[in-house]
């Protein structure tokens, strides 16, 4: 998954620098937030019981 990661910031590398668009180098952060996102959604738990135990772990 790792190896996803790096071609998605690596892409988006290229294509900000080539067409001199800042906003490609958001790409990566929104894959990593997408990925935490399903990641939460696939616990089997309610949604919101899910993100109330994340944010309770210490």
């Amino acid at each position: 998954m790792i190896y996803v990661f790096l071609l998605i910031t690596l892409f988006s590398f290229i294509f900000a620098f080539r067409k001199k668009k800042p906003l490609f180098l958001s790409v990566p952060f929104a894959s990593i937030f997408v990925y935490l996102l399903v990641q939460v959604v696939m616990v089997p738990l309610p949604f919101w019981d899910t993100v109330k135990f994340i944010f309770s772990l210490r």
